[in-house]
């Protein structure tokens, strides 16, 4: 759907009025994320705790070519826009860093007051991204998994958020993919317990609310990095938001 003129408005009243969830779990287009022959991942065993003499020291961020990194994306049925980077703090901006943490490879950990997102990589470094997460009181967290992942995601209003706003009515049924959904380019899922927490990593229209208390609870990331995370998660991978 790309009747931007007509959607915006909508949104732009929807964002204010969200309450901690992003959406219902859709009916189509999920992906699980494990392997297509199992339905379960092994779970990466935890890491040894890297010893003063072991931890890497002053290695400086790996940085991508951003002109490139943050470019228009031609993503088969949808051309996202690209993001001016000169106007995002330089920190908000994906990077490789140095990341010593107890978590194995492979997970993902949010830290809410900084707004950054890590992707746990070997030998103590991480895929850092900048995010923006749920206003003040509206935050999730503790430990979950990354249960689906979703390419082109549907956004549901939950019932909470219908009833606040009732304009959302319409898309009770599920908002179609576009570049105006508020679910961005790509989704992931997160269970807690087996159970949906109605929260999701996505993507977003307002990437200048990167960095900010801005969304209703969920995270936030720029289209071309939900993308980029999206491709690098493999399995039932853990999550810690903290």
């Amino acid at each position: 759907m790309h009747a931007t003129s007509l959607i915006r408005p909508l949104l732009m009243a929807a964002g204010a009025s969200l309450l901690a969830a992003c959406t219902q779990i859709p009916s189509d287009r999920l992906v699980v994320s494990v392997n297509a022959a199992s339905t379960e991942a092994p779970v990466p065993e935890p890491q040894p705790a890297l010893q003063p003499s072991a931890m890497p020291i002053d290695r400086p961020p790996e940085k991508p070519d951003y002109s490139i990194a943050y470019a228009e994306v031609d993503d088969q049925e949808f051309r996202w826009p690209a993001i001016d980077h000169a106007a995002v703090p330089p920190d908000y901006l994906r990077q490789e860093v140095d990341y010593p943490t107890d978590e194995p490879p492979g997970t993902i950990i949010v830290e809410t007051e900084k707004k950054f997102l890590y992707l746990v990589l070997k030998d103590g470094r991480a895929i850092r991204y900048g995010v923006s997460l749920g206003a003040q009181g509206r935050a999730w967290k503790g430990r979950a998994i990354i249960q689906w992942k979703r390419k082109f995601p549907t956004w549901t209003p939950t019932p909470s958020m219908i009833a606040r706003n009732p304009k959302l009515a319409q898309w009770k049924g599920g908002m179609q993919p576009g570049l105006t959904n508020p679910l961005g380019a790509r989704a992931l899922y997160i269970f807690q317990d087996g159970t949906d927490t109605l929260y999701r990593i996505h993507g977003s229209p307002e990437w200048q609310t990167i960095g900010k208390n801005a969304s209703s609870g969920c995270v936030r990331m720029f289209n071309q990095d939900v993308i980029d995370l999206y491709e690098r998660v493999r399995g039932k991978a853990p999550l810690l938001v903290k």
